[in-house]
């Protein structure tokens, strides 16, 4: 069997589209722009590089897009007061605080510090809680990503035997719930469950946020189920460095029905998602209907 490639860099165009088109929308019909305010702080070089491609996506969709750069010695009660006046900003319908935050901050204690209805990250213990007991929510950007290319690849998820391989805060738990939700059998599997390649065997969705490079073969997957690479590792291969998932792409590919592609899978989504999150967050707040296709 040759897979199906799921473009997620297609997808997430398509995603940005359909946000530029409420964006454009709320404005002429409302007056309003959906704001997005970015805080990083400190000089990490892949961090700077993610906030400068969110400011230009979200200026290229018609928001609003506002950038905090902090001195990496920036004081917690100087990072808190900043959110505080985010949180109390009308015309700021997101907050993302960019992490890892250097180790002199909580990091929860910021994340918790966001108003629970500008958390586009989805980060917020209340997010979380409310995401859990499956009432409405911000989402995590990843893990919607990976729901909508799911959703657009099978339609209907409901009855389908999913396995989560990794339990992270971020990723692995949300992307469960979500599941869930849509009515799947779910197990969250990771680097100590017993006879993993038997759990992972049996599953329909497979969707790997472990985080080691390409630790799923091809022979843990079942014929044509479909298989959702979270995974960006950095290694070396002949002298080069490379990216690659938590899968082995090509023995995979073999057997899987549908595959997203490191790069080019899951990555782009989550920026389109965050987008997304942040017309969902404006929409909410105005008393609006929520954009069609563009949460979970």
């Amino acid at each position: 069997m040759s897979a199906t490639i799921i473009d997620g860099k297609a997808f997430a165009g398509t995603v940005r589209e359909k946000v530029a088109g409420h964006v454009s929308r709320l404005k002429e019909e409302h007056g309003i722009t959906p704001g997005l305010a970015v805080v990083l702080v400190g000089e990490d070089p892949a961090s700077q590089v993610y906030v400068r491609s969110k400011g230009k996506m979200t200026v290229e969709v018609g928001m609003k897009s506002v950038e905090h750069m902090l001195d990496v010695e920036t004081p917690e009660a100087e990072l808190l007061a900043l959110i505080d006046k985010l949180n109390n900003d009308p015309e700021i319908h997101g907050i993302l605080v960019q992490l890892p935050l250097p180790k002199h901050l909580n990091e929860d204690l910021v994340i918790n510090s966001i108003d629970p209805a500008k958390d586009v990250d989805g980060f917020h213990i209340s997010n979380v809680g409310l995401l859990g007991t499956g009432q409405k929510s911000m989402v995590p950007c990843t893990p919607l990503g990976c729901l909508m290319m799911l959703r657009d690849h099978h339609g209907s998820l409901s009855g389908m035997d999913a396995v989560v391989i990794g339990r992270s805060n971020i990723v692995g738990k949300p992307m469960a719930q979500l599941l869930l939700g849509d009515s799947c059998t779910v197990t969250i599997a990771h680097s100590r469950t017993k006879d993993l390649a038997d759990v992972v065997r049996r599953a329909d969705i497979v969707v790997a946020a472990v985080g080691r490079p390409e630790m799923v073969p091809g022979d843990w997957i079942k014929e044509g189920a479909t298989v959702i690479d979270v995974g960006i590792n950095r290694i070396e291969r002949d002298g080069k460095n490379k990216l690659v998932g938590d899968v082995d792409f090509d023995s995979c590919a073999a057997r899987a029905g549908a595959i997203t592609p490191v790069p080019g899978g899951v990555g782009p989504m989550t920026i389109a998602c965050l987008l997304a999150n942040t017309v969902t967050a404006c929409c909410r707040a105005n008393g609006l209907a929520e954009p069609e296709g563009l949460t979970a």
